[in-house]
């Protein structure tokens, strides 16, 4: 199966798409033309180990012939769920696929994707296509909160007109954007998430970036003797009580169990020792907080943080963040991404309080694109895939 597709500093050439083994995947990943494509750990190939309940293919895309047959373009991890009672799949590439959506001819290497995943047995595709849609600094949230205010309330100090483009050139192709129009089901990934810059910044800028009540606390927890330091698989099951603490704190549920970050932590660190991280905030003795933290080339993300209920005033988590932001910086990260954040601006609303503790790093809340669905051809594979959509809205 073959298509057209442009690839950054190459000519338009014949290519194809299909499976390929974990070794060249990964070797993709960390290539120089895999790593301007910036990866997110989604797409990694231990991902499919992590997600159970999935089937998982491994596709590429690359030259058919010629000089460089074999060297891949673009990669794509594919998690397939059963649709129950058939033997149809709904194909889920989570912040994916990984490749040149800068390529106006977008058709030229989803086309082939689509007739691909069909051929596999599937009745719908969703994807998350990674550039940014806009952006807000700290400064210009933090003066319009109040009363029912949003994010799409405040005017963005930035849009991006890659991400711009990409939703026409979706929209146009019958696309849509999960939770859109009233769609039943949402993004399964974060449509907003907090990001601090870290390229070209030094620590002292970093810490200069901080508002005051985060330099104050990191400075607090200093003192009373906080100290952090890296964990290990033994210390999960603590990382996992505190994180049920914090759920029931802080009123959410993530649904995972103590098995998920175990198999999670395993799988990550096996594809590359120092994946995941495990950091752990000590006070006389005591682990009082617990983050993790993700690395795929020169991106970083804290991914998931818990902590206890006693002894807040120390300030713990603050410490682990500031400590987890110098490590991502020495690394030579370009972005430290502290992942999903609300859309509500409101004091009131619970939820903003994760927004206000993570506005002062002196970030940017960032609005992704989102993800995107779509059926695939047939009336079959339409109904199947308005079915599916009732059936998520009811789990």
């Amino acid at each position: 199966m073959s298509a057209l597709l442009v690839t950054a500093g190459c000519r338009r050439q014949d290519v194809r798409l299909g499976p390929v083994d974990p070794e060249a995947y990964r070797a993709f990943l960390a290539s120089r033309t895999g790593s301007a494509l910036g990866p997110g750990f989604l797409q990694c190939p231990s991902w499919a180990e992590v997600k159970q309940g999935w089937q998982a293919r491994l596709l590429g895309w690359g030259p058919e012939s010629g000089p460089g047959a074999g060297e891949l373009s673009g990669v794509a991890l594919v998690l397939l769920r059963q649709f129950p009672g058939t033997r149809k799949y709904f194909a889920y590439l989570p912040e994916g696929p990984v490749a040149d959506w800068t390529d106006p001819d977008i058709d030229g290497w989803l086309a082939p994707l689509l007739r691909h995943l069909r051929s596999c047995g599937a009745f719908a595709v969703r994807i998350g296509p990674t550039p940014a849609y806009r952006s807000w600094n700290a400064a210009a949230l933090k003066a319009h909160t109040g009363p029912g205010r949003r994010l799409s309330d405040v005017l963005a100090c930035e849009v991006d007109p890659l991400g711009t483009a990409v939703a026409e050139r979706l929209r146009a192709r019958g696309w849509r954007r999960c939770g859109d129009d009233g769609e039943a089901a949402g993004d399964a990934q974060p449509r907003y998430v907090f990001r601090v810059p870290l390229a070209g910044r030094g620590p002292e800028d970093l810490w200069s970036g901080l508002n005051q009540e985060w330099r104050r606390n990191i400075r607090r927890a200093h003192k009373s003797g906080v100290r952090v330091e890296l964990g290990g698989p033994a210390e999960l099951p603590e990382f996992y009580r505190l994180l049920r603490i914090t759920e029931e704190r802080d009123g959410f549920r993530l649904g995972r169990s103590l098995a998920y970050y175990e198999r999670q932590y395993a799988a990550l660190n096996a594809e590359q020792p120092g994946r995941m991280r495990l950091y752990l905030a000590r006070h006389r003795g005591e682990i009082l907080a617990a983050h993790t933290m993700i690395t795929v080339g020169r991106r970083v993300w804290y991914q998931t943080g818990a902590s206890a209920d006693h002894r807040r005033e120390v300030r713990p988590s603050n410490a682990l963040q500031w400590q987890m932001m110098l490590d991502a910086h020495a690394q030579g990260a370009e972005v430290y991404d502290m992942r999903g954040v609300p859309s509500t601006l409101d004091p009131d609303d619970r939820p903003f309080g994760l927004l206000r503790w993570k506005l002062g790093t002196g970030g940017q809340a960032v609005e992704t694109l989102g993800e995107w669905e779509t059926p695939l051809s047939g009336t079959a594979n339409h109904a199947l895939h308005r079915a599916f959509q009732l059936y998520l809205a009811r789990r």
